[in-house]
């Protein structure tokens, strides 16, 4: 039977099969299969299996690990492992064999499946280590090179000509050309290096394919000229499409090309008056990361509602279509690694008091417009808040969005302080300060968590993304360290008041 194509990728990017043969701790060495070299093999993950046949246990895009402790049908085995779609087939030498199979050897070379040897110091389990650490790596540079171009495209998005400042940081990140069409196909602007012209007539028929017709898809991708082509509708009811050359498509190009989708689509939108304008400009500032004090003259006294939310498809695409559900532009977005040296499946530890958990889009609402609940997505809204206490608010929605997430809701509004607003401020103020002196920044974050959801340990453990055990043992420790009985209703109630006094 013909080999088949993988039925499943993982998320994660795939590791070269020359990165592992490339690691002298490991001591692998190639053997047979890889006829167009070990640089075009890719390995999704890695399995170990001593079964005689392993065909129904594999998806398609393994390291197969054996020691070929049922290996009595070389030929049989590799064809069955080659129909399953396994990248590659690692053989560990000893306790069965002292070397490998020569009849394995040459049947891997006629079905040209890669045969890797593992030398007997080395753990297979050491082997899957190396390609999850290879993962992290490459996701870790695909993070680092999202976000780089992320900043580059929105400072050209604030330029005097910000339309073709956007397509030429585009261009540049994907080392191609980026041309935005008219609805009618003709090049309405045009950034980067030029294209063969069978790509450039190749390009604008794509673009031709996602038009603003009913139902027409958003994006397409191709080949044409020797290049890896891709189109992407824009959104502002102009028709305009965006087009895309270059050599290669990597993951994260599709992601940078939809950073600029949702910039061109509020860049190019028709009405936009002077006023828009001005709160755009003002909006970018903050992606950039201006403090929100040096935004907020251009945004106009508020008040302003800030808004988390999570959901969506992980897309810049899905993260547009949400801002214009609820009538504003894009602030940001955090897509965060995970804690650096983390194995997959090992949980990762809370972050700095009050920070922002990870995949999570931030927008700013006018406050008389209101933040409404959309379906695929749970939101966070802050209290009302003027330009200069955007800091405020955005702590206000990062705490109502883990409420949110522990309810199960979709929207969990910030509630503003009642009764205790009659209490004299500085007083309360001192009182929170000593009473909860004794706890440190995340035992407080946990006793706070733990407190507005009613002691529920596991809604807590979900809001604070950690165990619910180590949610147990700090509200035991804020217990002793405080020597308050947290089981006492009074207590809960002085705790709470209090932890409401401590700045956010």
């Amino acid at each position: 039977m013909p080999a088949q194509e993988p039925t499943f990728t993982p998320p994660a990017q795939p590791v070269p099969l020359a990165a592992l043969l490339g690691r002298p701790d490991l001591g692998l060495r190639l053997l047979a299969g890889a006829a167009t070299g070990p640089e075009d093999v890719h390995v999704h993950w890695v399995h170990t299996s001593e079964m005689a046949d392993p065909y129904p246990y594999l998806l398609g895009g393994e390291l197969l690990m054996t020691a070929g402790v049922q290996l009595t049908d070389p030929e049989r085995y590799v064809e069955r492992v080659v129909e399953a779609g396994a990248a590659a087939l690692g053989f560990g030498v000893t306790p069965v064999y002292d070397t490998v199979p020569a009849a394995l050897v040459a049947a891997c070379d006629r079905a040209g499946l890669p045969l890797v040897e593992v030398p007997p110091d080395t753990p297979f389990t050491a082997v899957a280590r190396a390609v999850w650490r290879l993962m992290a790596e490459a996701r870790h540079r695909e993070l680092r090179r999202v976000t780089e171009a992320q900043q580059s495209l929105a400072t050209a998005a604030a330029r005097p000509a910000p339309v073709p400042a956007v397509l030429g940081a585009l261009a540049s990140r994907l080392g191609g050309r980026a041309v935005l069409f008219a609805a009618d196909g003709t090049e309405y602007a045009t950034a980067g290096r030029p294209v063969p012209p069978e790509a450039a007539g190749a390009l604008r028929e794509l673009a031709g394919v996602v038009g603003p017709r009913p139902g027409g898809p958003a994006s397409a991708s191709g080949d044409g000229g020797g290049l890896r082509l891709a189109a992407y509708a824009l959104g502002g009811g102009e028709g305009l499409t965006l087009g895309v050359a270059a050599e290669r498509r990597e993951t994260a190009d599709h992601t940078i090309a939809g950073v600029a989708v949702v910039l061109l689509s509020l860049l190019t939108a028709p009405h936009r008056g002077a006023d828009a304008s001005v709160r755009d400009a003002a909006l970018v500032r903050l992606l950039l990361g201006a403090p929100p004090a040096e935004a907020a003259a251009p945004l106009g006294p508020g008040p302003w509602s800030v808004v988390h939310a999570r959901g969506g498809d992980g897309t810049p695409f899905a993260a547009g279509a949400l801002a214009a559900a609820l009538g504003t532009a894009l602030v940001a977005g955090d897509e965060s690694p995970a804690d650096e040296g983390a194995e997959p499946g090992e949980a990762r530890g809370p972050g700095p008091a009050g920070s922002r958990p990870r995949g999570v889009v931030r927008l700013l609402v006018p406050a008389s417009a209101g933040a409404r609940a959309q379906d695929g997505w749970v939101l966070g809204v802050s209290a009302p808040v003027a330009a200069e206490e955007l800091a405020v608010g955005d702590a206000q929605a990062a705490r109502a969005l883990a409420r949110a997430e522990a309810l199960r809701v979709g929207l969990v509004r910030h509630r503003v302080a009642g009764i205790g607003g009659l209490v004299d401020g500085d007083e309360a103020d001192a009182y929170a300060r000593s009473l909860l002196a004794p706890l440190t920044p995340p035992l407080v974050g946990t006793l706070r968590a733990w407190l507005s959801l009613h002691g529920n340990w596991d809604r807590t453990a979900v809001a604070l993304d950690i165990h619910r055990n180590t949610v147990r043992q700090r509200v035991a420790r804020c217990a002793a360290l405080l020597g308050r009985d947290l089981d006492d209703a009074d207590v809960r109630m002085e705790l709470w008041f209090a932890l409401g006094r401590l700045p956010d």
